[in-house]
C-alpha cells in the first residue's frame, strides 16, 4: 500500500501538477496515484459528491486545495486498511495495548470541521459522496470491530483486491438463521464436552479448550466451505490444548472411546510398545459436513514438542496429493492449529513457511488457526515475543492474518470461511488468530493465579463463549433467533445429562483409502525377520537396461563436460571390470523400484548433485541450464523419481519426509543430510517420531536417512553423524542402523525397505571419501543375486584355524585396515565387516565366532571410545568376548587439526595389527 502522507501535507500546487501529469499521460504516474485520480475523475464527472463541479474532461482548472483534501481522505481510508487492526476490539478479556495506530484526523491534515463535508473518496469504501463522518463510521465498522485484518503487505494485486472485496462486502453480510443454529450447536458440543470431563474426571489432565470453544464452530465452518470448494480430505495437526474436544466434535471419535482412554483401559493395538497419553493420539474418520458432503479427516499423532507436528502434516498432505489425487492440491487441505506462545517461539514455524511455495514441499496452502490464549504455560505475551502479534511471522510469505475476538463466534466463522475460500482460490497460506483465553492453568491441576492473578481474576468472572453467544442472540437476534437460543439452552442440559448417564454413541462408518489399505496389508516385524534379509536381486536384463538408461541423455542435450567425463568413466569401469561404483549402485536401487511401479522421493540439501559430487541424479545442459532427470525415462509406464534440493533446513525437511512416508507405505522416501553431523538439527523429529512412533502410536514408517559419516580430517563438524545417539535409541526393533561398505549392499538395503512385509526407518551412515574408493565397487553378479548382507566375512582367509585376531568393524575404517592387511600380507588377522549394527545379526556373528574360535576379537572404530558403536556393542553383544580399539574418549567428535587426525588414525590401525 502506498503511503500518501507526504502528498497530504505537500503544497496544493504539487498535487495540481501531479494531476495534470495524469491527464496528459496516466501511465506516467504511480499506479496507486493513478487509481486515486481515476476515481476522482469518475466521481466529479458523475457529480457524486453532490456539488456542481465541471467534469475534469473539460478544460477547466481543478481546485487544488479540494484535491488535496480528497487525497487526505483517501490516505485516511488506506491507513485504516493498513493499521486499524491495531485498535480492533479483538481481545475478549482486557483492553488492548496502544500500539500507535495513529488514525486521528490530525495525522491526515484533517479537522473536525471536515467531518460534515462530502468527499468523492467515499467511493473507495462503497459510499461515494459521503461525509467524512460517514466514511469514518464505515471504516470503523469494517476494520475496528471484533475483526482486525492484516493484508496490506500482500503484493499480488489480484489477491489484495480479492481480500479487500471480501472484507468490505462479504464480511459485512448478516449470518443466516440456519447458520446461527449450526454455530450455537457446535458451541454447545464444545462446552458440553469440557463440562462433562470436568465433572467426571476431576483434576485429570485434559488440556481443555475452555475459553476457546469457538474453535469447534470454526473448524466445522472450515470443513463445510472446503468440501463445497473441492476439498476431499483434510489433514489436521495440533498440540494437546483442545485436542480431545476436536477429536470428539470434529472427527467424531465417540465419548466411549475417549472415556476408556481416561480410564487407562484402552488397548488399541499394543502387541508391542508402551502407548502414549490420550492427548497425543491420532485418529482418522470420514465425516459428513453441514452441506451433506463426505470428507476424510486425519488428525496426526503428536508429541509434546509444540509445533513439531507441522512438517509431518505437510509431508503427509503432499503424499496424499501425489498418490491419490495426481498432485491436485485443491483436494487435500492441511490445517495447523497453533498456540500463540508456540507459533511465536518455535523456529519450525518459520521453516515450514519458507517451504510453503517451494516445488518439493508445496501443498497448495495451509490454513493456520491460532488458539490465542494470551499466555504460554505461565508466561504473559509481553515476555513471550517481541513482535506485535504471535502471528507476525505470517508477513514473511505475505500470508494474510485475520485477528478475531473468540467471544464473537459469528465473526470467527466469517473469517474462517473467507480464509478457506482464499486458500482454494490462490493455493496459499492464510492465518486466523482467534484471541481468547484459557479457563484453567496449563493443565487442570495447575493454579494459574500463582503468576497471573489479575488476568485470572478477569477470566473467573467471564462467561464462556457459548453463554456469550446465547446472550447476544437474546439481545440482538430476531424473534426466531431468541427462540432458538432458549431451545438450545434446554437441549444443552439434556445432552450433558445423557453424557453423564453414559448414553453410548455409535462410531462413524469408515472407508479405508488406498494407502491405508496398503498399510493394513503389512504386519509388525519380529526378531526372526532380521536373521536374514529377503532376496532383492534384479534380473541381468533389467540391470543392463537400467545401467544403460542411466548413462545416456536426450538428443541435443549437452551435459557439462566434467559431468560427461564422470559418466563415461562409469561406463569404462563397467566395460573393463564389470563393476559398478557407489553412486551408480544407489541410482540402480531407485531405478529398479521405479520400473516395479514404486515411487521414490528424495530431498535434502544439494541432493540432485550430491554434496560430494557423486550422485548427479539430475544433470544440466551447459548451454541452456535445462535439467535432465536420469531416472525418469526407462520405460513408458514407470513410477516417478521425485528429487528436490531442499532449503537449508534439517528439522522441517526431515519432518516433511517422515510425514510423506507415513502416508505412502509403497514409496521409498529418503532424506540425506549434507553432512551427517547436521542431522542433530532435526533431533526432535528423530527422537519424537522416527525412533519412537511405532512404540507410542503404533505407526510404522519406512523413511530412510542417509548420513555422511567418516573420519577424514575435516574437523569436528564434518566427521561424525553421531552413530551412538541412534544406537542408544534402538530397542523393540524400532529402526534399522547400517554402516555399509559396498555399492551392491547399499543397493540391496534400499530395495529391502519395500521388500519387507513391514516398514522400518533406515538410518544409513554413508561414506564421503570412500564414495570413489575402488573397494566399494561391486560386481554385476552382486546385484543380480541374493540380498542384503548383514555381515561380510573376510574373503582373503584360507585357513580359519591360523587366525589369531579378528578385527570386526563397520564403515570406512574397514578400508584402512584392509589396506594394512594387504600391504603386510597378514594371514593371521581376519577383518569382519558389521554392515548392520541394529538389529544385531546375532546368528551370523556367533557363527563367525565359532569359525574363528582360536582368535581374540576386537571391535575397531574411528570414533572416540565414548562415541560410535562401542558402548552399544558392550551392552548388547554378550555372546562374543571382545576388546575395543578406538580414539580416546573426547568431548568433541573429532580433532580439527589434520595432522592430529592422521596421527590418531595411524595409532588405531597400528594398535589393531600389533601382535
Amino acid at each position: 500500500m502506498k503511503d500518501f502522507s507526504y502528498i497530504t501535507h505537500s503544497h496544493p500546487a504539487y498535487i495540481e501538477s501531479l494531476y495534470n501529469d495524469f491527464k496528459q499521460n496516466p501511465e506516467s504516474i504511480d499506479p496507486e496515484y493513478r487509481k486515486f485520480f481515476e476515481g476522482f475523475d469518475f466521481a466529479f464527472s458523475n457529480n457524486i459528491n453532490g456539488q456542481a463541479v465541471a467534469a475534469p474532461k473539460e478544460e477547466k482548472a481543478v481546485d487544488a486545495s479540494k484535491l488535496q483534501k480528497e487525497f487526505s481522505v483517501y490516505n485516511l481510508i488506506q491507513c485504516y486498511r493498513k493499521k486499524a487492526h491495531l485498535v480492533a476490539r479483538t481481545n475478549p478479556i482486557r483492553e488492548r495495548k496502544d500500539r500507535g495506530a495513529n488514525l486521528d484526523l490530525k495525522y491526515f491534515g484533517l479537522t473536525e470541521a471536515d467531518l460534515t463535508q462530502n468527499f468523492a473518496a467515499g467511493q473507495f469504501v462503497g459510499i461515494p459522496g459521503a461525509s467524512l463522518q460517514q466514511i469514518i463510521e464505515r471504516l470503523q465498522k469494517i476494520y475496528c470491530g471484533h475483526i482486525g485484518i492484516e493484508y496490506q503487505y500482500v503484493v499480488n494485486q489480484d489477491r489484495m483486491e480479492w481480500l479487500q472485496r471480501e472484507i468490505e462486502t462479504t464480511l459485512q453480510n448478516p449470518v443466516p438463521l440456519e447458520q446461527k443454529k449450526r454455530i450455537l450447536d457446535k458451541l454447545n458440543e464444545g462446552v458440553i464436552f469440557e463440562k462433562f470431563l470436568h465433572t467426571k474426571y476431576v483434576g485429570q489432565k485434559r488440556f481443555s479448550l475452555e475459553g476457546g470453544e469457538t474453535t469447534i464452530a470454526a473448524l466445522d465452518a472450515i470443513l463445510t466451505v472446503a468440501s463445497n470448494n473441492g476439498v476431499q480430505e483434510a489433514v489436521i495437526g495440533m498440540a494437546h490444548r483442545g485436542r480431545l474436544n476436536v477429536l470428539a466434535n470434529i472427527l467424531g471419535k465417540t465419548y466411549e472411546q475417549i472415556f476408556s482412554e481416561f480410564e487407562g483401559t484402552a488397548i488399541p493395538d499394543q502387541t508391542m510398545g508402551s502407548g502414549d497419553v490420550k492427548y497425543h493420539l491420532g485418529f482418522s474418520s470420514e465425516v459428513e459436513t453441514a452441506s451433506g458432503k463426505k470428507m476424510h479427516l486425519k488428525l496426526t499423532p503428536n508429541p509434546s514438542h509444540l509445533e513439531a507436528v507441522n512438517p509431518v502434516v505437510l509431508g503427509y498432505s503432499r503424499a496424499k496429493a501425489d498418490v491419490l489425487y495426481k498432485s491436485e492440491f485443491d483436494s487435500v487441505l492441511p490445517i495447523l492449529i497453533h498456540g500463540d506462545a508456540s507459533v511465536a517461539g518455535q523456529g519450525i514455524v518459520y521453516e515450514i513457511l519458507q517451504m510453503s511455495n517451494l516445488q518439493g514441499y508445496y501443498t497448495g496452502g495451509t490454513i493456520h488457526f491460532v488458539i490465542n490464549n494470551q499466555i504460554g504455560f505461565t508466561t504473559d505475551f509481553d515476555d513471550a515475543r517481541s513482535s506485535d502479534y504471535s502471528t507476525s511471522i505470517a508477513a514473511t510469505i505475505q500470508a494474510p492474518v485475520f485477528h478475531v475476538n473468540g467471544d464473537d463466534p459469528e465473526a470467527v466463522v466469517k473469517c474462517v470461511e473467507i480464509a478457506t475460500r482464499y486458500r482454494q482460490e490462490f493455493n496459499s497460506d492464510i492465518f486466523i488468530d482467534m484471541v481468547c483465553y484459557r479457563r484453567h492453568g496449563h493443565n487442570e491441576g495447575d493454579d494459574p493465579k500463582f503468576t497471573q492473578p489479575q488476568l485470572y481474576a478477569l477470566i473467573d468472572k467471564h462467561a464462556n463463549p457459548r453463554e456469550e453467544y446465547v446472550q447476544y442472540l437474546l439481545k440482538n437476534g430476531e424473534a426466531d433467533a431468541q427462540t432458538l437460543a432458549k431451545e438450545m439452552e434446554k437441549k444443552f442440559w439434556a445432552d450433558l445429562q445423557e453424557r453423564l448417564d453414559e448414553v453410548k454413541q455409535n462410531p462413524l462408518p469408515y472407508n479405508y483409502q488406498q494407502p491405508e489399505l496398503a498399510w493394513k496389508s503389512l504386519r509388525k516385524a519380529n526378531v526372526q525377520d532380521f536373521d536374514q534379509s529377503p532376496v532383492t536381486a534384479i534380473s541381468e536384463d533389467d540391470f543392463m537396461r537400467l545401467f544403460q538408461g542411466l548413462m545416456k541423455w536426450p538428443e541435443g542435450f549437452k551435459p557439462l563436460r566434467k559431468v560427461e567425463k564422470i559418466l563415461q568413466e562409469k561406463v569404462k569401469l563397467f566395460d573393463a571390470e564389470k563393476k559398478v561404483d557407489w553412486a551408480t549402485g544407489e541410482l540402480l536401487a531407485y531405478s529398479s523400484l521405479l520400473i516395479e511401479g514404486k515411487d521414490v522421493r528424495m530431498s535434502g540439501q544439494d541432493v540432485k548433485r550430491g554434496t560430494f559430487s557423486h550422485r548427479h541424479a539430475v544433470i544440466y545442459d551447459e548451454n541452456t541450464n535445462k535439467e535432465h532427470n536420469r531416472l525418469n525415462s526407462f520405460q513408458d509406464k514407470q513410477a516417478e523419481f521425485r528429487i528436490y534440493n531442499s532449503l537449508l533446513s534439517e528439522y522441517a525437511v526431515l519432518g516433511f519426509e517422515y510425514g510423506y512416508a507415513l502416508a505412502s507405505p509403497n514409496s521409498l522416501v529418503i532424506w540425506e543430510a549434507q553432512f551427517g553431523d547436521f542431522a542433530n538439527g532435526a533431533q526432535i523429529i528423530i527422537d519424537q517420531f522416527i525412533s519412537s512412533a511405532e512404540t507410542k502410536w503404533q505407526r510404522m514408517d519406512g523413511v530412510v536417512l542417509l548420513l555422511p559419516h567418516g573420519y577424514e580430517g575435516q574437523g569436528p563438524e564434518h566427521s561424525s553423524a553421531r552413530l551412538e545417539r541412534f544406537l542408544q535409541s534402538c530397542a523393540e526393533l524400532n529402526m534399522v542402523v547400517t554402516n555399509i561398505t559396498t555399492s551392491a549392499n547399499l543397493f540391496h538395503a534400499l530395495r529391502r525397505q519395500l521388500a519387507w512385509p513391514f516398514r522400518k526407518p533406515l538410518i544409513n551412515f554413508s561414506p564421503k571419501a570412500n564414495l570413489r574408493h575402488s573397494g566399494t565397487y561391486s560386481a554385476v553378479s552382486e546385484f543380480t543375486n541374493g540380498g542384503f548382507r548383514e555381515v561380510i566375512d573376510d574373503n582373503t582367509i584360507q585357513d580359519p584355524t591360523e587366525i589369531k585376531k579378528v578385527l570386526f568393524c563397520s564403515g570406512k575404517i574397514y578400508y584402512d585396515l584392509a589396506e594394512k592387511q594387504a600391504k603386510e600380507k597378514r594371514t593371521d588377522i581376519s577383518i569382519v565387516r558389521l554392515e548392520q549394527i541394529y538389529p544385531l545379526p546375532f546368528p551370523q556373528l556367533e557363527a563367525l565366532y565359532k569359525k574363528y574360535n582360536k582368535a581374540t576379537w576386537f571391535w575397531v572404530q574411528e570414533e572416540p571410545l565414548n562415541m560410535g558403536a562401542a558402548s552399544f556393542l558392550q551392552m548388547n553383544l554378550k555372546t562374543i568376548n571382545f576388546g575395543i580399539i578406538s580414539r580416546q574418549p573426547s568431548a568433541s567428535t573429532a580433532s580439527g587439526y589434520s595432522k592430529v587426525h592422521a596421527q590418531e588414525q595411524a595409532e588405531i590401525v597400528e594398535t589393531a595389527f600389533a601382535i
